[in-house]
């Protein structure tokens, strides 16, 4: 194939070509005349005078608001991370299991914790523990909580996915040359699903990073709080200035995380250690498959 063609798409002709061509100019102006639109009104509003800017080149700035709100975001995602990885690792194996008394109630809580939306399952933890365990701050064991339940279900999905992904002649040929059913996933089925699933598992942790943001709404001490509830009363005017900083770092991260996970999906593409096809996102929707069988 060539002249850009694909699998899917033949090459594009000289007037599909001009027609491209046409719309990316059209959508560039757009986007350039929506640039000057939000500069000009922002500089209406006297938004880019360098005295409310000023606070963000004192180093001070960083080191006492910008840099301790950093770390209480990466100090939520990370702990989310590991917690959220262990129960999908738990409960995608557990959805593979032979035994219906083990997987049907894997399923039940995978798909419940999947269905309920975040911001309710960190309101629900942030005010049942004060009740069970008293008084005392637990916004970030509400944020983490609910970060590892909704993140962690949609984790065992996709590594329910990824080993699902695997040939099924793999397992088949394992068991023929008397691999047990343990030996069979440890050996044969997950470092070949790992490879699958790696890229699916690192953008949703993107989705986790930027989901620490729901921390604002309980007054967890992150990145987002500092930015648009300490920040602005410390630098009177400096709320659009503590935004777009805020969010340029958010960007950043995010812009980090994503490039891995492009890295690991072409990297996974052209391994020839797995026979399983990456895993997106979009895999884990569907309905619950069979577990691992024993041929």
């Amino acid at each position: 194939m060539n002249g850009g063609a694909t699998l899917l798409f033949d090459a594009p002709g000289p007037r599909a070509r001009l027609r491209n061509h046409l719309l990316t100019a059209v959508a560039l102006v757009a986007l350039l005349a929506i640039a000057w639109f939000v500069y000009s009104r922002f500089d209406a509003k006297g938004q880019w005078r360098a005295e409310i800017w000023e606070p963000f080149a004192r180093p001070a700035t960083w080191t006492n608001f910008i840099v301790p709100g950093l770390i209480g975001t990466l100090k939520a995602a990370g702990l989310g991370a590991v917690f959220a990885l262990v129960f999908g690792a738990v409960f995608g194996l557990a959805r593979l299991s032979d035994h219906r008394w083990v997987r049907i109630p894997a399923g039940v809580v995978v798909e419940v914790f999947r269905a309920i939306p975040l911001l309710l399952l960190i309101f629900f933890v942030f005010y049942l523990l004060p009740s069970l365990l008293g008084g005392g701050d637990y916004t970030l064991i509400a944020v983490v909580v609910g970060l590892t339940l909704y993140n962690g279900s949609v984790l065992a999905e996709i590594i329910r996915a990824g080993v699902l992904a695997v040939p099924r002649g793999q397992s088949e040929a394992a068991y023929a040359i008397g691999l047990r059913k343990t030996g069979v996933l440890w050996r044969i089925l997950l470092p070949q699903a790992i490879t699958a699933m790696m890229p699916a598992i690192v953008s949703q942790l993107v989705v986790l990073l930027k989901d620490t943001a729901l921390g604002y709404i309980i007054a967890y001490v992150d990145l987002l709080n500092f930015g648009f509830k300490i920040i602005p009363p410390n630098f009177p005017g400096s709320l659009i200035p503590a935004a777009i900083v805020i969010g340029i770092i958010y960007i950043g991260l995010n812009m980090l995380l994503s490039a891995l996970a492009t890295w690991l999906e072409r990297r996974s593409r052209r391994s020839r250690k797995s026979a399983a096809r990456p895993i997106g996102l979009s895999t884990v929707a569907g309905p619950a498959g069979a577990g691992v069988g024993q041929g």
